[in-house]
């Protein structure tokens, strides 16, 4: 989100989300999925207990209820992936013993990611927009489909809906854009304090670095839980560029860029 100083929706829920804590309230799957710091706080002791629960999103969904479930199993207690106040307790004590390592969601997304695509003719790519930059995501979408790629552009305004149709896609990756009205260049990809996107920062960073070859923006690189990056399950990285108008202006660049980055990304995890 931008730091613009507006409590909008967006805003409104990570506070909401943020001042759950452990022990407030009982924990399992429903529908909708519950959100909230303590689920996050649940998925990195479970991850680092070698329970996979995907990555630490915050997100109580069916990864979580079933590692949930499978730590009651081996604490012989009922596996009802449930955590009330018994089970929070023998998190919190069990838990305790643990090490601070990145946990199994991690390491998992690394030997995912050690597996590699072979080029680009094999890669699944989403490419979106969030508004005003509708000729660089259509510029690199076409490259890509040049390549051989599979593209799925976007352009729902919605974040989370995007990220549900890059997950159904069944994408590799995940590259967004979204315009600002002052200069900015910035590669966002997931991060929260307990767990990184290993596949998403390599991204970003390789993105970032090839952007540097475009006159007029110099990049950098942010790790954030910003939605489309939370929800997405593929290595996403969302760019940040401005003004539009010099984003426009440079739309064949910036594409050119971003292709040689992907090219350099399934290299290093081919």
């Amino acid at each position: 989100m931008h730091a613009n100083g507006i409590c909008d929706e967006t805003t409104w829920t990570a506070l909401v989300e943020a001042s759950w804590k452990p022990g407030d309230r009982q924990l399992l799957l429903t529908s909708p999925n519950l959100r909230g710091d303590d689920i996050a706080d649940l998925q990195n002791v479970l991850a680092r207990l070698g329970f996979d629960c995907g990555r630490v999103d915050g997100i109580f969904g069916p990864h979580t209820s079933r590692a949930l479930a499978d730590f009651q199993s081996n604490c012989g207690v009922p596996p009802d992936g449930v955590c009330g106040p018994d089970t929070l307790r023998i998190i919190v004590r069990v838990g305790g013993q643990t090490g601070t390592g990145p946990g199994i969601g991690a390491v998992r997304e690394r030997e995912s990611l050690r597996a590699g695509l072979e080029s680009l003719a094999n890669c699944r790519v989403v490419v979106g927009q969030f508004g005003g930059l509708s000729g660089l995501p259509r510029t690199l979408a076409r490259e890509l489909r040049q390549r051989g790629a599979t593209v799925m552009p976007l352009d729902e305004p919605d974040a989370v809906a995007q990220a549900l149709a890059a997950n159904h896609f069944g994408a590799h990756v995940y590259v967004g854009f979204q315009g600002h009205t002052e200069a900015a260049a910035i590669a966002h990809f997931y991060q929260v304090p307990a767990f990184e996107s290993v596949g998403g920062r390599t991204l970003a960073e390789l993105i970032a670095h090839e952007m540097q070859s475009v006159p007029g923006f110099a990049p950098a690189v942010s790790g954030m839980r910003l939605p489309v990056l939370r929800e997405t399950r593929m290595p996403a990285v969302l760019v940040t560029v401005g003004p539009v108008r010099a984003a426009t202006d440079a739309t064949a660049q910036l594409a050119t860029s971003v292709l040689r980055a992907l090219d350099l990304w399934i290299l290093r995890t081919a």
